[in-house]
Parts: C-alpha cells; structure tokens; sequence
C-alpha cells in the first residue's frame, strides 16, 4: 500500500470512528430491538436506498446532510428548475446553473464534493412515477413546498401496504416517511409509520389555511398590490383565456406569471397601487412565504437524524410531531399525533359520508371539497350502477366536464344514488381512488330505491 492509500484509509477510518461507537455497542437509548454490529454502516453506506422528495431550500439542506452521514444510495426527485432568487439559500446551486434541472445540478454537486456517494436525480413530478419506483425504497424523506403533493406522498405510501389473511398490517411493507416543512422562522418535522402512525391526512387540521381575499374586495375596491394578483388570478384568467379556454394557469409556468404579472400591473394603474413586482405575482399565485436558510438548516438536520434512527434502529424514533419556532427566541416541543379512526388515507375501512336524501350532486361535491375529512381540490365523482362505471361529474376534462355539469344541479336520487350506494371519488391530493359509502341521514337502514 501507498503512502497516499494509507493516508487514505486512516482518514476512512477516522471519519467514521464516532458513527461506529454508536452503532457497535449498546446504551441507554438505544431502541429495544437494536443489536450492535459492525455491518450496520455496511447497509446504511451501500444497501439503504432513501429518497429525497424536493430539491429546493430543504431539500439542499438534506441531500448534503445525508450524503455526509454516510448514504450513497440516495435518489431526489424535483420538477423544478432553478431561479435567481433560489441563490440565497439553495447552496447547491451556482448562478450558471439557473435554467437547469434542480435534482440534476444538486446530484452532481454533491456527488462531487462527497467522495462514494451515489445520488441520483429526477427531473420529474412525483405523480410521473408508479409503485414500483416508490416499492424501491427503504425511507422516504421530503422537504416539499405543497400540502397537495404531500397528501399525493402519503397516499401512495399507504398504497403499498400489505396485510395478512387476518387483516394485521405485514409490517415489511411499511416505507418510513420522514416529513419536515419550513415557514419563515418556524418549522415542523415528523415521522410517519404508514398503517401504524397519524398520517398527513389524519393531521390536515395542523396545516394553516391559505390566504384569502373577499371576492368583493379584489373586484370593486382593490387596496393592496395582492388583490390586483388575485384578481387577474381568480377572475380575470377565465374570461380573456389567454392560452384557450381549456388552460388551468399554472404558477410554475413563467409565460403564465409574466401575463398575470402584466395584467396585474394594469389593473394597479388604474387604482393608484403600487409595488406589483414580478416576485410579489409569484409569491401570491404559489402562496410563497419567505425561506430562512438557518430555519431550513434545523429541520434538515431534525429529518436527516430521524432517518438515521430509522436506518440503523441505535436509537428511539421521535414520537412523532416536531414544532420549532425561532420567531421569538427558541422554541421547540415534540407531541405524538394521533390517528383518526376515518382517516380516508390510513383507516383501511371505507368512509361514510352523511347526506340529506334531497341534496344535489353539488352538496356531496362542496363536501368533498370543504369537510375537513377531504379537503379535495377538483374531484372526479363516478359510481357504478348496474355493474357499469357512470360518470357523475369530472372537472379535469373539459368536454366530459360539459357533458356531466347539469348533473350538479340533480338530485342525487335522480341520478341513481340510494341510502348505501358507493361513490368512487378520484383527485390530485390522492393517487388511489376513495371509495365513499353514502349514508341519507333521515334513512336507519340501508335499502335500495
């Protein structure tokens, strides 16, 4: 051996002289089932596969961290390309990469700068791959931006659960998720056990509401450059359709924000408002809150332990929820979340819906979209009658969308639906189709007609 391959080694074996002694004896902490071993880093270095769900301000912060942690086989998955304004704390990034694939320059840098790691980047929406990329997966991790795309997450992870003939959850189906998100000065991190823990769905309620104007107020007396964005955005989009009548505006396309950005302008003008920026049109149409670096830094780091604990069982998984806030000083607190017994992602039971005999198709509609147990954002209503699919109502495709709109105004009798029927509910917060049992509310038992 080289003097520059034995120098070479003695690092190796100093760089992860601390990560043995927690992994190759026992102590105080650790989890009831960890059993000490020296081939424990062996599998988290080159057997335990994770997946990075978000390239962006916390996703940076966790491919970096568990690269450095000794994970090579880490694979990130990100839609996005970078922006100037993602420099500031996105520090994987450089300005020559601005254009290009988030989860592609992230890869290369940290593969780079960490000797033997492996990363691997897709460029791609999570909804573009199926259960056999997901199946891959030991644990995921995610540092996402959207409430949608992490009930999307969720719900496939709950997908790939399995259950044995008595009906108990086959536990080696279980794919850990890691969560953490950050806003401004505070942050949150969690680990969900799917089938066995509160999931995103039975937790909806801890998410803050979006932001929202009166109606009123954003068309006759607009005072804030916000309410000039949100104008262009809820009312004046669907009446000039600028790119056909069919285009949902979509605030990650740059044509879509410079035309609402430009309208918007337009609209302060003649109001005598100020300070519609470029930045401002995306901060309103992405409901964007402003990143803090050292926020993204803490939550990171929470989530990237919380993996290692689970990759290595040295020691007890936090039970389950992590508050920090650092508005005000420092301050942090842990809580167990608790599932909901008719969660729609996790109960393995099928949901019941409550309705009046007399209602429209718009009532189950409006319910989907605002009970706190759905929370949808444009759900698809088909039911079977007969042994045939009908289809209800659809939204997402315009033509069947003309076709089915009247059936919003019918009564649901009128449409075939009885005290017991099952509707099949599909939306972009889910990838699996919900079944929901209706339930007339004047009716004791079920009967058809």
């Amino acid at each position: 051996m080289g003097d520059g391959e034995a120098v070479k080694s003695d690092y190796q074996q100093r760089r992860w002289h601390n990560v043995r002694k927690v992994l190759e004896r026992s102590g105080p902490f650790c989890h009831p089932d960890f059993e000490p071993s020296a081939e424990i880093l062996d599998f988290i270095m080159n057997s335990c596969k994770v997946l990075v769900v978000g390239a962006g301000g916390l996703g940076c912060e966790l491919l970096k961290d568990l690269a450095l942690m000794g994970f090579k086989k880490i694979h990130i998955i990100d839609m996005d390309t970078i922006e100037l304004s993602n420099l500031n704390r996105q520090f994987l990034f450089r300005k020559n990469d601005i254009g290009l694939s988030k989860a592609k320059c992230a890869v290369e840098f940290v593969n780079k700068r960490v000797p033997g790691c492996e990363a691997v980047a897709h460029h791609c929406s999570i909804q573009d791959m199926d259960e056999g990329f997901y199946r891959q997966f030991h644990i995921v991790v995610c540092g996402l931006d959207s409430i949608v795309a992490r009930r999307w997450l969720n719900g496939m992870l709950m997908s790939l659960l399995q259950y044995n003939d008595d009906r108990s959850l086959d536990q080696s189906s279980v794919i850990p998720l890691v969560d953490g998100g950050t806003e401004g000065f505070k942050g949150n991190a969690r680990v969900i056990l799917p089938g066995m823990s509160a999931c995103i769905e039975c937790t909806l309620d801890l998410y803050p509401p979006q932001k929202t104007f009166p109606l009123c107020t954003i068309a006759n007396t607009p005072r804030l450059p916000e309410h000039c964005v949100e104008y262009v955005k809820v009312l004046q989009w669907g009446k000039e359709n600028p790119w056909g009548s069919s285009t949902i505006l979509d605030s990650d396309d740059p044509q879509h924000v410079a035309w609402v950005y430009e309208k918007a302008q337009e609209r302060a003008m003649k109001y005598g408002i100020t300070s519609v920026t470029y930045r401002l049109t995306q901060g309103v149409l992405k409901n964007i809150i402003p990143a803090v670096a050292s926020t993204n830094a803490a939550i990171a780091a929470a989530c990237a332990t919380e993996v290692f604990k689970l990759a290595s069982s040295c020691c007890i998984n936090m039970n389950n929820y992590m508050v920090l806030n650092m508005s005000d000083g420092l301050y942090t607190y842990t809580f167990n979340a608790e599932r909901r017994q008719d969660c729609v992602a996790c109960s393995n039971t099928t949901r019941t819906m409550e309705i009046d005999c007399n209602a429209t198709l718009q009532a189950i509609y409006d319910k989907l979209c605002e009970d706190r147990g759905y929370l949808m954002k444009s759900p698809g209503i088909t039911t079977v009658i007969n042994g045939r699919n009908k289809t209800l109502y659809m939204s997402s495709i315009k033509s069947i969308e003309e076709k089915t709109r009247d059936n919003l105004k019918k009564k649901i009798t009128e449409l075939g639906l009885y005290n017991g029927a099952e509707i099949l509910v599909a939306d972009i917060t889910t990838p699996n189709t919900l079944t929901v049992k209706l339930k007339f509310s004047d009716v004791d038992v079920d009967m058809k007609g």
